[in-house]
């Protein structure tokens, strides 16, 4: 059966592994407030989502998708309690248009600075990651950096996430996007609360706490 996940990591990768060796085609496509601002290249708030900066982001990125993201397109949002036969369109808007939403915060923070410029999935991904926290929550997922049997609880594992990305963001003294991290977790969830209500007349909170207590 077509995935969406799988179609999204190959065309991720395929991009990226192109601009790793062509610095033009990465300017073209990443995250650029200042130059979306100027120029009014919008696209930039899609595109920056398919190019990484190296090997090692690019694998984190999509091997996160890879793992969390079949379930949610295949299982969770293709379940006849939630969207059923349109699941996939449901998912494929999830992830672009958190491509989008997860980049907002920081092109208000940065549509000034000439030399902020961002790149990666990391948004998008922390969405798909969320929808199944707020879907699964007592689906136990492995920390890397914690060697707990078994893994945590799926919340759990959301806490710790959301825990390290706020510190990080706060510290800022690395090149990753931690607020996309952060707003992108954000907006997977309330896309999955919202359009859960709207288009199948799940209640998602009520199946989270039901899970989770």
């Amino acid at each position: 059966m077509f995935s969406i996940t799988l179609t999204i990591v190959i065309v991720t990768a395929i991009i990226s592994f192109t601009a790793f060796n062509n610095e033009k085609i990465k300017d073209d496509l990443l995250f650029w407030p200042a130059e979306i601002r100027s120029g009014n290249q919008w696209y930039r708030f899609i595109t920056c989502g398919f190019v990484h900066g190296d090997l090692l982001h690019l694998a984190f990125n999509m091997l996160s998708l890879y793992s969390l993201g079949l379930v949610t397109e295949g299982d969770l949002f293709s379940s006849p309690a939630l969207f059923g036969s349109n699941g996939k369109i449901a998912y494929l808007i999830l992830y672009l248009t958190a491509l989008i939403a997860s980049v907002i915060p920081d092109y208000i923070y940065h549509k000034d600075n000439v030399g902020y410029r961002a790149l990666g999935a990391s948004g998008a991904v922390s969405a798909v990651i969320f929808a199944f926290i707020i879907l699964q929550p007592a689906r136990r997922l492995s920390i890397l950096f914690l060697p707990i049997p078994g893994g945590v609880p799926a919340y759990v594992y959301g806490l710790v996430f959301l825990g390290i990305s706020i510190y990080l963001s706060r510290k800022g003294n690395d090149n990753i996007g931690h607020r996309a991290h952060i707003s992108g977790a954000v907006y997977g969830i309330l896309f999955t609360i919202v359009a859960a209500r709207i288009f199948a007349g799940f209640d998602v909170l009520r199946n989270f706490v039901e899970n989770v207590f």
